[in-house]
């Protein structure tokens, strides 16, 4: 009898030490995965398939839709680099270059914002160039049904507010400002004149009714269904509308840059302008 119980006790010892065993064993099932095991898939996880060079596009706000069109074209045909767009108005995005904000790329909607970067030594003349060509035209909302069609007819009492960009740092207020001027009408319209920070905004103010007329690019006014052009600027009245375009010589990757540079020259790229309403130089 005694015998029988020592055995008992054995195998009992025996099947307890198999069951701890199994427990701590590494392939027992659990319905916790082990430390080891996160940090495998943590690591495999973190890690990007492939690095992405990023540059960052320091553009006018007119050419906001067209660029943002082009963008996945140039991205899928060059898979290692993402754009970022910085878009203003040239005047700002000139002193932002100035002040040393991180740029790889300027298209200016003036030949003068472009050309004092040049002159401190700021961008790469090798790869500078004048890119795109527009108009100046002048819009009113599209239910308007005030007596607009040419720039005097501003003057009317009926007409409390026209928009265009600030002159000193938006180009397409300083045309409008050329073009007023070489007809008299700018001093006579201070009254009436409310600056905006972009073009997209005048454009803005005249599609929610907050002014009556706007001076804008022909490209904006062709990007909303909610405004009319009704006049476009005489050019003989205002400087060439020209956006030059060139890598900026502190850019952190100069190639990539180059590559972006030689996309917005080519055919598919400028047929993509020309739908939007831009002229492209002969």
């Amino acid at each position: 009898m005694l015998k029988q119980t020592k055995l008992s006790m054995i195998s009992f010892f025996l099947l307890a030490l198999v069951f701890i065993s199994a427990c701590a064993s590494p392939n027992a099932s659990s319905p916790y995965p082990s430390a080891d095991h996160n940090n495998s898939d943590s690591s495999a996880s973190s890690t990007p398939s492939s690095e992405r060079t990023e540059l960052t596009i320091s553009a006018a706000a007119s050419l906001t839709d067209v660029l943002e069109e082009l963008q996945p074209r140039f991205e899928t045909a060059h898979p290692g680099i993402k754009l970022s767009f910085n878009f203003g108005g040239s005047g700002s995005l000139q002193q932002q270059i100035e002040q040393g904000a991180p740029a790889d790329l300027f298209l200016s909607a003036a030949e003068k914002n472009m050309q004092t970067l040049i002159d401190k030594g700021l961008m790469d003349t090798e790869n500078t160039t004048t890119l795109l060509t527009n108009e100046l035209v002048l819009i009113t909302s599209s239910s308007n049904e005030l007596p607009i069609s040419s720039e005097q007819d501003l003057t009317a009492k009926d007409i409390k507010i026209v928009a265009l960009g600030i002159p000193e740092s938006v180009p397409a207020g300083s045309y409008a400002q050329e073009a007023l001027t070489s007809l008299g009408l700018y001093e006579q319209l201070q009254p009436k004149i409310v600056q905006a920070k972009d073009v997209r905004q005048v454009l803005q103010y005249v599609e929610t009714g907050n002014a009556d007329a706007g001076f804008v690019y022909k490209t904006d006014a062709l990007t909303s269904s909610k405004v009319k052009i009704v006049h476009t600027v005489d050019p003989s009245s205002y400087t060439a509308i020209t956006y030059p375009v060139g890598v900026v010589l502190d850019s952190a990757h100069p190639e990539a840059a180059k590559a972006v540079y030689d996309f917005l020259q080519s055919s598919e790229a400028q047929a993509v302008f020309t739908k939007y309403g831009f002229s492209v130089p002969e």
